[in-house]
């Protein structure tokens, strides 16, 4: 018998709804074909695939990353304002191809307001200018008479789009970065760039770009830019063909977080300073099978299970993450997939779509005795190389809690990650009781990795029930290979 036990009392930080947040770039069929497909009987007057939004709406996406990635570092942002019969053609250079521009701002600040998400912007610190960011900034965000507002009014929006949210370049670091910089030069352009953008809006979000948590570019970036920026941006993808090493590998978010965490506590000690930068996970997911510039992996359980882990770490950092950015939504290495006829959800969606929807107001301590899982020390599988033994041994279950600020509610996300096993679970509240019965779903798949093709990408089941609880404590059987949620109302122990 395992044991879940969640001390109610015990706050690990303010849940920040933008940890539910999503990302679209300009790769493979992301965004045309994906999103946005003009002349589709399934797009509405605005080219949006009606379809896809429905899916997208239903995850509740909170803030929307664009235009990427790579792309954003050769992408310049006024070839994609004004009539579409007169935007230019430009080669792609990040993903090799080439780009139409016909999915540009405007666009896409219509879209964030169709799926009710806040926007993010990229900007482009590889081939752009100061210049050129100054003028994106004005053009969203001016409400004054100068000719950029007076562009965007003629282009049909006449208030200003007030966009919060501006990453400060994307992986600056990577020699595959078009325009990329050392860590000192980053820092010189990155902190003109900071001071100059808060002259055009002293209201902006500012991202500044870090590398993986814990590297040596991360602690000069933080060094420099924690008293100017709200956000540092860490990335991490994860996945193995062997079933422990992918369910496992997003504990090496833990070991990003945490350093990264220590990294600002840091500077901002050393610094004096009175506030703290957060973290912004603005890339995450699994992928590892597709390599190939279109990216379009297709998914099993094994993944879902790593995708509701990597939930439950963000949950239980709540504390340090301000933003994180699932990577991507749509086709390339996408919770949903789409061929011209329709669109289908694949198994990472699911867990997406039951933690955006559980998840209250704060994270509280949770821990979990059952049996252990321990990996060799050189279990570090391509194409990531991510070493995870030392984070060992994990407990079978992952498990994470949040409750409302009375503490009248709960919501609790556990993984099964046996693939063999029912797991008989008791879960044990402190400071807190259940009042009556609890709401269960639980989601089961398939762990194989055949290769699929739309329709028969979903291979997830869902169960939905209600548990009698008696007094503190509720009993549950967790099928094998398992994602659970269970929701409550609470009295005062």
């Amino acid at each position: 018998m395992a044991r879940v036990i969640v001390d109610v009392g015990q706050s690990l930080g303010h849940v920040d709804r933008k940890i539910f947040g999503g990302f679209i770039e300009h790769l493979g069929r992301c965004v045309y074909g994906g999103i946005y497909d003009e002349g589709s009987p399934l797009a509405d007057a605005d080219g949006f695939r009606t379809d896809v939004l429905a899916l997208l709406r239903g995850l509740r996406v909170s803030v929307l990353r664009w235009p990427g990635g790579n792309f954003a570092s050769n992408y310049h942002w006024m070839d994609g304002i004004g009539p579409k019969e007169n935007r230019p053609r430009r080669l792609e250079l990040a993903w090799g191809g080439e780009e139409s521009n016909r999915f540009g701002t405007d666009e896409f600040l219509a879209y964030c307001a169709a799926l009710g998400a806040e926007p993010y912007i990229c900007l482009n610190m590889g081939t752009g200018t100061l210049q050129e960011a100054l003028q994106w900034v004005e053009y969203c965000n001016g409400a004054g008479r100068t000719s950029w507002v007076e562009r965007r009014r003629a282009n049909g929006h006449a208030e200003p789009y007030r966009v919060r949210y501006w990453g400060l370049g994307n992986e600056m670091y990577g020699e595959w970065q078009i325009g990329a910089l050392s860590a000192e030069e980053y820092v010189s352009k990155a902190r003109r760039w900071a001071a100059a953008i808060k002259k055009v809006d002293p209201d902006v979000v500012l991202v500044s770009c870090g590398l993986n948590g814990w590297s040596e570019w991360d602690r000069i970036v933080i060094d420099a830019l924690a008293p100017l920026v709200d956000l540092h941006s860490i990335h991490l993808y994860t996945g193995a063909s062997d079933y422990w090493t992918n369910v496992l590998q997003p504990h090496q978010a833990e070991r990003a977080i945490r350093h990264c965490a220590a990294l600002i506590d840091r500077a901002v000690y050393l610094q004096g300073l009175p506030r703290r930068p957060l973290i912004a996970y603005d890339e995450w997911n699994v992928w590892y099978r597709a390599m190939d510039g279109v990216l379009e992996e297709r998914y099993d359980w094994a993944d879902g299970l790593a995708v509701a882990t990597y939930l439950n770490i963000f949950l239980r950092s709540a504390r340090w993450i301000g933003m994180a950015n699932v990577a991507q939504l749509v086709n390339a290495i996408g919770l949903v997939a789409t061929t011209p006829e329709r669109a289908a959800t694949q198994p990472i969606y699911h867990p997406f779509l039951l933690h955006a929807r559980a998840a209250l107001d704060e994270a509280i301590g949770v821990r979990v005795d059952c049996d252990p899982i321990r990996m060799t020390p050189d279990d570090a599988a391509p194409p990531w190389r991510l070493r995870i033994s030392d984070l060992g041994p994990f407990a079978v279950l992952d498990a994470a809690a949040t409750t409302t600020t009375d503490r009248t509610k709960l919501a609790l996300t556990i993984v099964n990650r046996d693939a063999e096993r029912e797991i008989p679970t008791d879960i044990v509240l402190r400071d807190a009781a259940f009042a009556g019965t609890a709401s269960v779903r639980i989601l089961t798949g398939e762990t194989d990795s055949a290769q699929r093709v739309i329709p028969d990408v979903q291979t997830v089941s869902f169960a939905e029930f209600e548990e009698k609880a008696a007094d503190s404590r509720l009993t549950l059987k967790l099928p094998p290979a398992s994602f659970t949620v269970v929701e409550a109302a609470l009295t005062p122990e």
